[in-house]
């Protein structure tokens, strides 16, 4: 975001390397730098910006420790990443993932409380160790400086949803009986079988027949061999497949836009909402395993409105779109004017102050 001496906050990005803690802060940041938000903490003056996201992998005995409980917390990390971390420091720190929720408390007191900490996902310590703490609903943590999401902060920016929307226009005509359909794949809680497989694809077949335009993607996670599966049903019923880069440009948001509804499989918090970002009636799909976190996530779903579970049937409904970044970015933004409020503009509290370069 901001350069050194330019106008508006410098924003630290930070994760454990993981891809979806990863796309968790890119959201919260992104949703942070729209314009009707970042022209309210534009006067703030940034220094020690850093343009690419910080990936910090600390290492045990650390990572065997409470959060609260590491001993000189940045020498928990490798030399190269350790002197990434050096004053000055950023305005707002914005972290995800348990690793990294030691080192969030550890740039706060460093910076003599001056830098604003944002924390994803239970850290499973006191939230007061942060200046805001970022959880899902389902993990039930509560506090004066916490922010319970539905799902994790999805968010689209308005210029590359208007470019998804060009590149696929061809789309738009498909509009009306699709469904894009999201498949995972194997993790702590959940395995994406050979059964699973088999029973989403009969499944899908039978919506082919019955008319229904099928877009379907995979993630890092799935099992090639399903992946290969699903890639030879989409030629045999005509449908979309997208796996990688040797499918062509990625079409994810586009489908995203360009869909009626999705078939979306248990295993992600972040596929799920993604689908919930754009207020598509979400049909879920289960894998093997259960987890008492994702079962709470799947009702949370289910309660909003979002969701229901899938057999083998496609619904449309409405429901309120899931804007948990927003409200996020919404929450930081009113924080940083606490502490840096806005200049005067003549008595008139309706204006925002304009940045120097527009004066």
């Amino acid at each position: 975001m901001a350069k050194a001496g330019s106008l508006g906050p410098s924003v630290w990005a930070v994760s454990d390397g993981r891809a979806g803690n990863a796309a968790q802060v890119r959201a919260v940041l992104q949703a942070l730098g729209e314009t009707r938000r970042w022209i309210q903490i534009a006067h703030i003056p940034g220094e020690g910006h850093r343009s690419d996201p910080l990936v910090l992998t600390p290492r045990a005995p650390w990572t065997w420790l409470p959060a609260d409980k590491w001993p000189s917390p940045l020498a928990s990390l490798p030399k190269d990443q350790r002197a990434l971390l050096t004053p000055p420091w950023p305005n707002v720190w914005i972290a995800a993932g348990r690793r990294s929720a030691p080192l969030t408390r550890a740039i706060r007191e460093l910076s003599g409380g001056k830098t604003l900490t944002v924390q994803i996902l239970d850290p499973r310590i006191p939230p007061e160790n942060f200046d805001l703490l970022v959880t899902p609903k389902h993990d039930e943590v509560e506090g004066d400086n916490v922010i319970q999401t539905v799902g994790s902060p999805s968010y689209f920016a308005p210029d590359l949803i208007e470019d998804a929307g060009q590149s696929f226009a061809d789309l738009a005509d498909e509009r009306g009986k699709s469904a894009i359909v999201i498949l995972g794949g194997n993790s702590r809680a959940h395995t994406f079988t050979d059964a699973a497989a088999e029973r989403l694809e009969s499944q899908l077949r039978i919506l082919a027949s019955q008319g229904w335009r099928l877009r379907v993607t995979t993630s890092r996670r799935t099992p090639v061999p399903i992946v290969a599966k699903f890639r030879a049903m989409a030629d045999e019923i005509g449908a979309r497949f997208w796996s990688g880069p040797e499918d062509g440009d990625n079409p994810y948001l586009a489908w995203l836009i360009f869909s009626d509804c999705a078939i979306v499989t248990e295993d992600s918090a972040n596929m799920l909402s993604d689908a919930a970002w754009h207020d598509l009636p979400i049909h879920i799909v289960r894998l093997e395993g259960r987890s008492k976190k994702f079962d709470k996530l799947h009702q949370s779903l289910i309660d909003h409105g979002a969701a229901r579970w899938f057999g083998g049937t496609l619904e449309t409904w409405s429901y309120p779109a899931l804007r948990e970044a927003d409200k996020v970015a919404d929450a930081i933004v009113k924080k940083l004017l606490q502490q840096y409020p806005q200049p005067e503009m003549g008595g008139d509290e309706t204006k925002v102050a304009a940045p120097d370069w527009l004066s």
